[in-house]
């Protein structure tokens, strides 16, 4: 499957849904294609072939619903746009299942093992357990690769009727250099469809399949399929090396038997998780408003977020994208409703009531919206069973997944500094120092100068101490214990004893203030930044003269918004990290 402009039109009134997106995925297609992190209105125009006025009032949607952000005219997908995705690959299973399996096969092979489902006549990545190394083979969760060009795609033609093999020759037809797929080199010239038919009858007469520098030169791969409780090929698994490591044949030698040996373990793992359902709590069951609030179950929230916002908000955008995104809640269907999997072993499904329930939408109007996302290729109904498909993750999600710790804190340290007018920080623990590992500065005459990497005391400074209060007990009294704290100032504390009460009440109040402990003159306030498990992983501060008021006012006056700023980066952290480890850079707790 390519990427394309606008799809089909749908009959019916959620053509706002359709518009939309349209514009995410032209989106996705310039950052994919062309490595932009942002565009302009003129480029989605030009990509979709919608009205400038539409393409305005598409935006402005998915700006209030924390999909993209608008920075003047530059327009970005945002990491909130990673849910969509995530509730695919919540109600697909497979990462839960089958990542442990991929993280010790990666582990015990040395190489990178990655899982991949069939969409379309394309390949696309869901588990990725990368071995890192200078010459680095990874794809990205949510690539979509040509079948022809990789492994998995033999073993998954090997199931494909007559009506799948059309449409692979079809799309050959119309693009025989593989334009369309970002993740993978262009072909210099079209290849011969009948070597692709060779490999998927020796694939479906070995069980397994090889990929011999098909993507790009270098390359090798060897997949071998899991199937569900009737037979049918699920997912691949697939190893990855290099040729500098291994030829095809000695990658196969070492790895198909190990990789194999595992199969029976994995397709039961994917049938338990397959048949469990549960239900869903009520805090997942409400929708979430633009501004973060959520409503009460019976009413529509989209109406609510129009009346607020106005005629440019477009409440059918709005109904598609929360109906999309209740279906990661597949697991359990709703509040006393379970549906375990249909179809032998494919992930558990939302009925139209759970849908409506989950959203606080009627029935009519969620099943449009569902009606359309079938039609478009995002959802499958199965019986009264709907269930999200892997094309939802061209989405945004490969290029999102790319981002680290510190690419998800800095739109919302610059926000935070545009607010309070002082810089902002952010810095881990290292040893007994934290370390800077992000920075946004404040355009002042006078101001703090602190650069990426630059490292101080633990103890005299707000985000060591921040950083020491969230470790556990024994942690916080070994490293205390070690602490020989030297003035730096006149007012550097240096009592361990007093120290280590200091460090406690930052744990009980959750924040920290020192004033002039590090540098007379400099006071900083800061805050802990938590992962998905609740664990400190970083601490947030704002710098300021101490000239600026009192200790007191500093506080009341920054502390709300840093503790804002830092509930917002936990919320993303968690997005990004849902299924997958955070991409490159610097990463949690690093």
């Amino acid at each position: 499957m390519s990427l394309s402009p606008v799809p089909p039109p749908v009959n019916g009134p959620v053509g706002p849904l359709e518009r939309g997106l349209a514009v995410l995925r032209e989106l996705t297609r310039l950052a994919a294609h062309e490595g932009r992190t942002t565009v302009r209105p003129g480029d989605l125009v030009r990509g979709t072939g919608l009205a400038r006025s539409v393409v305005d009032r598409v935006v402005g949607t998915l700006e209030q619903l924390g999909y993209v952000t608008l920075d003047g005219r530059d327009i970005g997908p945002s990491v909130r746009l990673m849910e969509l995705g995530n509730a695919y690959l919540a109600a697909s299973g497979l990462p839960a299942a089958l990542g442990p399996f991929a993280e010790r096969l990666a582990d015990g092979l040395d190489e990178s093992v990655s899982v991949a489902v069939p969409d379309g006549d394309g390949v696309r990545f869901v588990v990725q357990m990368t071995r890192r190394r200078t010459m680095s083979l990874a794809f990205r969760i949510g690539d979509l690769l040509p079948a022809e060009r990789c492994s998995p795609g033999a073993l998954f033609a090997a199931e494909w009727s007559g009506s799948g093999w059309a449409a692979w020759r079809a799309r050959r037809a119309e693009d025989p250099l593989d334009i369309s797929f970002p993740a993978v080199p262009p072909r210099h010239r079209p290849a011969s469809g009948g070597d692709f038919e060779a490999r998927v009858k020796e694939a479906a007469r070995d069980g397994w399949a090889t990929d011999d520098q098909l993507i790009e030169p270098g390359l090798v791969a060897v997949s071998v399929p899991v199937r569900d409780a009737l037979g049918r090929i699920a997912c691949a698994v697939n190893v990855v090396s290099h040729t500098s490591r291994h030829d095809v044949d000695s990658l196969r030698a070492a790895v198909l038997g190990p990789l194999s040996a595992q199969v029976p373990a994995m397709e039961a793992a994917l049938a338990a998780a397959a048949g469990r359902g549960r239900p869903r709590p009520a805090a997942e069951r409400a929708w979430d408003t633009p501004g973060g609030a959520q409503t009460a179950l019976g009413e529509d929230p989209a109406r609510m977020a129009k009346r607020e916002l106005g005629a440019g908000f477009l409440q059918s955008l709005a109904r598609g994208l929360a109906v999309l995104r209740a279906l990661g809640g597949a697991e359990g269907a709703g509040q006393g409703e379970t549906v375990t999997a249909g179809g032998g072993g494919r992930g558990g499904g939302m009925t139209l009531s759970a849908v409506a329930e989950a959203t606080g939408l009627a029935r009519a109007t969620a099943r449009r919206s569902l009606l359309t996302l079938v039609e478009l290729g995002y959802v499958e109904a199965d019986g009264r069973v709907f269930r999200p498909l892997p094309r939802v993750l061209e989405l945004g999600y490969a290029p999102l997944a790319e981002l680290g710790f510190t690419d998800i804190a800095q739109p919302h340290m610059r926000e935070l500094v545009r607010t309070v007018h002082e810089s902002a920080s952010l810095a881990v623990l290292d040893g007994g120092d934290i370390r800077y590992i992000a920075r946004v500065p404040t355009v002042r005459i006078m101001s703090v100068n602190i650069t990426i990497g630059t490292r101080f005391p633990a103890y005299a400074t707000s985000m060591g101490r921040v950083l020491l209060a969230g470790l556990d007990a024994d942690a916080r009294a070994a490293h205390l214990a070690g602490v020989r704290p030297r003035p730096l100032t006149r007012h550097t504390l240096t009592d361990v004893p007093e120290l280590a009460r200091v460090v406690e009440r930052a744990a009980a109040e959750g924040h920290a203030l020192v004033d002039q402990e590090l540098e007379e003159g400099l006071r900083s306030l800061a805050v802990p930044v938590r992962d998905a498990r609740g664990r400190v992983v970083a601490a947030l501060n704002v710098a300021t003269h101490a000239g600026h008021g009192t200790a007191e006012s500093a506080r009341r006056e920054l502390l709300p918004a840093l503790r804002a700023t830092a509930a917002r980066i936990e919320a993303d952290l968690a997005t990004a990290s849902a299924h997958h480890a955070l991409g490159a850079g610097e990463r949690v707790g690093a």
